[in-house]
């Protein structure tokens, strides 16, 4: 193998990539921006629940709550790779803010259910998409980098440290303060983060616009070619959706499962802790959990694998699926941390293995709206699993809820085995672009 321009060897790592020229102006601002999200599930359960009494009715408005994010988040990533990040930014952020302290206005003066709803609606809407837009500003600093890799771990680590902090901040705030405090700091943290990252406009990554048509400059090409050329010089090459790649499809039923497990863990280990009497634990079991994910992602990230992604995928989601199939079991708050931080550990594999395949099989013009989808579907297993857990804790035994994630990664690991085929990325001699009219392709001297 050819020797690289450095005089030493460099194995991709953590410190070389914080070194990347540029990286911490959109960094921190990017960590503010996304640090409220990791709350605001949390904050809305434990404020409807404070206000009506139900774990139900608390499941299903920060359900309705994920299932608008889940909806709305690969719109937003689709506007951004077409208009910039800062166009979608701004007004997502002041509308979020809104959102947020109205749903809280609402809750604690006993509107009615349907208000509650309508609020949640567009709470969950606007929630800025900052990890996905950072991920994609890595792919424009490390196109073609072996440290992208790398990046994918360091942003999983990141979105787990803000699960470490998120929830504890938020149950400490509701639990200690007042039950609407949660709600009102995130929409507050959001507009300053969320502010601040716009501001950011050196390092987000150039719109493409997807609207209009992409034309191949030819005029260097030799006379003898002329006629070919000039007929792609006017061929119109369309942007694929990252939903018509069959492997995108697969992760994001990968997701939803994931999903289901960050849903489940909320809203269970909420009622139990709240059923043996130390309401507090909450935050600090969750915290540990976690931690499990954020430990395996800095892990994951200093690794240099050998093994293919997809089964990497796989083994980490068959760990995945045993591991919260143990959750319902725990009837001791010691238990239930000890096999919580065995399933983050095994969460954070199938998280950056995912984001990995995505700059594999989605072109670079597409990579935000992939992103997005996948948070989209994290979001949406997270706002089913909410709604399921909540009901079973209402109607059934305390602890009932966890069943929750052992059944959504039960169904995802049947779909990721059957269809594991389709997360292999496409050979490299299938990747030229047809154009609209889909034309066979011609052999060019």
């Amino acid at each position: 193998m050819a020797s690289t321009v450095t005089s030493k060897p460099s194995r991709p790592g953590y410190g070389q990539l914080l070194r990347t020229p540029g990286a911490w102006a959109f960094l921190l601002p990017g960590f503010a921006a996304r640090l409220p999200f990791a709350m605001l599930i949390i904050s809305i359960v434990l404020l409807v629940e404070h206000t009506t009494g139900s774990y139900g009715i608390a499941g299903a408005v920060s359900a309705a709550t994920g299932v608008s994010m889940a909806v709305f988040a690969p719109l937003n990533g689709k506007y951004a790779d077409r208009f910039g990040q800062r166009a979608v930014l701004l007004p997502g952020v002041l509308l979020h803010t809104a959102s947020g302290l109205t749903l809280t206005v609402l809750a604690l003066t006993d509107a009615p259910l349907w208000a509650l709803f309508v609020a949640a609606v567009p709470t969950g809407a606007s929630v800025p998409q900052a990890g996905p837009m950072v991920r994609a500003r890595w792919g424009v600093k490390l196109q073609g980098s072996p440290l992208m890799t790398t990046a994918t771990a360091f942003e999983s680590v990141t979105d787990e440290l803000t699960f470490v902090l998120g929830p504890l901040f938020a149950t400490a705030l509701c639990t200690s303060v007042d039950p609407a405090a949660g709600l009102l700091t995130e929409a507050g943290l959001t507009l300053v983060g969320g502010l601040l990252f716009a501001a950011q406009k050196a390092t987000q990554p150039v719109p493409s616009r997807r609207h209009a048509p992409t034309r191949v400059d030819l005029s260097s090409q030799s006379s003898q070619s002329s006629h070919s050329g000039a007929n792609a010089a006017h061929a119109r090459v369309e942007p694929v959706s990252p939903l018509r790649v069959p492997g995108v499809r697969v992760l994001i039923v990968a997701f939803l499962g994931i999903g289901s497990v960050f849903g489940g863990m909320q809203v269970s280990l909420a009622a139990f802790t709240e059923s043996i009497g130390q309401p507090g634990l909450n935050g600090v079991l969750y915290g540990v959990f976690a931690a499990g994910n954020m430990l395996a992602g800095v892990a994951c990230g200093a690794i240099v694998w050998k093994a293919a992604p997809q089964k990497r995928l796989l083994v980490g989601y068959i760990a995945l699926a045993i591991t919260a199939s143990g959750l319902w079991a725990a009837q001791s708050p010691a238990l239930l941390a000890g096999i919580g931080l065995l399933v983050g550990m095994s969460i954070a594999p199938g998280l950056i293995t995912g984001y990995t395949l995505v700059e594999r099989l989605v072109p670079p013009t597409g990579r935000t709206e992939a992103f997005t989808l996948l948070t989209g579907a994290v979001a949406l297993g997270q706002a089913a699993a909410v709604t399921v857990a909540g009901q079973l804790e209402d109607r059934a035994w305390d602890g009932a809820g966890f069943l929750v994630p052992l059944g959504g990664t039960a169904l995802a690991l049947l779909t990721l085995v059957t269809l594991r085929s389709r997360l292999a990325p496409p050979a490299a001699s299938r990747t030229v672009a047809r154009g609209v009219g889909h034309r066979p392709p011609v052999s060019v001297d």
